[in-house]
């Protein structure tokens, strides 16, 4: 049998200048593709791996990588990077050190952009609904609200292995802050499609934007 340590993220990376992290299965050719969700470990593992194919299975191009641990690549390999709707699974302690390992994976000079929930987009609509239900809408946007809590092994594995938690939100200025303390700077409210480079536009969906907290900055070409 097939061992998760056979899977070690130790194992260095083919090379390329575009790495997207979380990337679930939109994982485009011409770019490096890493997920950190188990269920990708455990679907890739002989005999038991079909016990884990209760969800589409991910594509052969994405790799197993926990951007808070490190991706097995080199620092500075990267012209781009981007992350859709990850940082929010991580606590606020990992979201700080996944951005410093997003700075180091970036060449100086290098692109960085991002997509995540929009905190003040959520407040906004549950102060101005007039629902007398509007609290779980704002739960349910904001990724906390459980309607109602299933028991059983195969609700246990889901919950376990999804990692769909929500574990942190932020607006513009708290992102933003953190990212100028991992180092990064011209950091800007991004609109999808608007880096005008064409291979973001080969990852960005602008659905997963819609009504979202966009983000370009890059990595300083002095450092």
């Amino acid at each position: 049998m097939a061992s998760l340590t056979a899977m070690s993220t130790s194992k260095p990376a083919p090379a390329s200048h575009w790495i997207q992290y979380g990337c679930g299965l939109d994982a485009p050719a011409g770019w490096l593709n890493f997920d950190a969700s188990p269920t990708l470990r455990l679907q890739r593992l002989a005999l038991i791996g079909a016990l884990f194919q209760y969800r589409t299975p991910f594509p052969p191009t994405v790799r197993y990588g926990d951007i808070v641990r490190g991706l097995p690549v080199a620092d500075a390999c990267a012209e781009g990077l981007y992350c859709s709707h990850v940082l929010e699974h991580l606590s606020a302690d990992d979201v700080a050190t996944a951005l410093r390992h997003s700075y180091q994976i970036l060449r100086p000079g290098g692109t960085f952009r991002l997509v995540l929930p929009d905190l003040a987009h959520m407040v906004r609509g549950y102060l101005q609904a007039t629902d007398a239900m509007a609290c779980q809408q704002f739960m349910r946007d904001s990724g906390v609200l459980i309607n109602k809590r299933s028991h059983g092994l195969k609700s246990f594995l889901i919950t376990w292995f999804g990692n769909s938690t929500h574990l942190s939100l932020w607006d513009y200025a708290g992102m933003a802050h953190m990212l100028e303390q991992a180092g990064f700077m011209e950091i800007r409210p991004a609109r999808c499609g608007d880096s005008g480079l064409t291979q973001f536009n080969q990852v960005e969906n602008p659905n997963r934007w819609e009504n979202a907290l966009g983000i370009a900055c890059r990595r300083p070409t002095h450092r």
